[in-house]
């Protein structure tokens, strides 16, 4: 195969299905590690993809409607993801009873909870129902909240926010698509924003997870305000204008450094 046509291969599998893997392309089109790289930098370069850590994503901004897979989302912001999910995991009690929400920085405090005795986690997330139910320890407990999976791995509709209408928990962890002072805490789903809202009900207290890049992003619908969020935690890359609004509605802002955590 022609560069050319490797890199065109590439840009493709990008358009189709959001993100692709650096791993992924040499599987699939049996070169280096290195030639996949620097086809990669070279559709970087002339507009076609994202560049990001192990991979490439679309490059063209979601539309308002649109919602991205979560092989595409897992591969941008990991280091503040991290950090953001150490913090969060800090605030968990053993033996508590907690919420969390489906994303990609939800998933990676599931990753910080699989040792934390006697919890008790009421999730619509897949990829965290999963990674608890095989790899947490004795004494929790998952419960999955049913209903119809999103492109983010959600479990979303009537059936989810009638379980969660019974349901009660001491602290939720919520992941967001989009964040703004005046819209509030956004989704491209609509489903999904019906969710987030019987999830918000049932916390006790709320704890917003958001990266930096999250700011000034405006998804289709409104499932909470910013006030709704009892704890904000983000990362030093939030700019000092979106800091003085969360920090004028949330109960209590958290920034933490992707290279050094808290």
């Amino acid at each position: 195969m022609l560069a050319s046509q490797r890199r065109s291969a590439i840009a493709e599998l990008v358009e189709r299905e959001g993100a692709v893997r650096i791993s992924e392309l040499v599987d699939r089109l049996g070169v280096s590690d290195m030639t996949i790289r620097r086809d990669i930098d070279r559709l970087s370069s002339d507009g076609v993809v994202e560049r990001v850590h192990g991979g490439a994503v679309a490059r063209e901004g979601m539309r308002r409607s649109e919602e991205p897979g979560f092989a595409a989302k897992s591969l941008l912001q990991q280091a503040e993801k991290r950090a953001i999910a150490r913090a969060a995991a800090a605030l968990v009690e053993p033996g508590s009873a907690i919420g969390i929400s489906a994303g990609t920085t939800t998933i990676e405090l599931a990753r910080h909870l699989v040792t934390v005795p006697g919890l008790t986690v009421v999730t619509n997330s897949l990829p965290a129902a999963q990674l608890l139910h095989e790899a947490g320890g004795p004494g929790q407990t998952v419960i999955l909240t049913g209903g119809v999976p999103t492109p983010s791995d959600a479990l979303v509709g009537p059936i989810a926010v009638a379980a969660l209408g019974s349901l009660h928990v001491d602290l939720l962890f919520l992941g967001v698509h989009g964040v703004d002072a005046k819209a509030g805490l956004t989704t491209p789903n609509l489903v999904e924003a019906d969710t987030n809202r019987a999830l918000i009900r049932a916390g006790l207290r709320v704890c917003v997870l958001a990266d930096a890049t999250k700011w000034g992003v405006v998804g289709l619908g409104t499932f909470g305000r910013l006030d709704d969020a009892d704890v904000f935690i983000t990362d030093s890359g939030l700019p000092p204008g979106a800091r003085r609004a969360v920090t004028e509605h949330a109960g209590e802002l958290v920034v933490v450094d992707p290279d050094g955590g808290n």
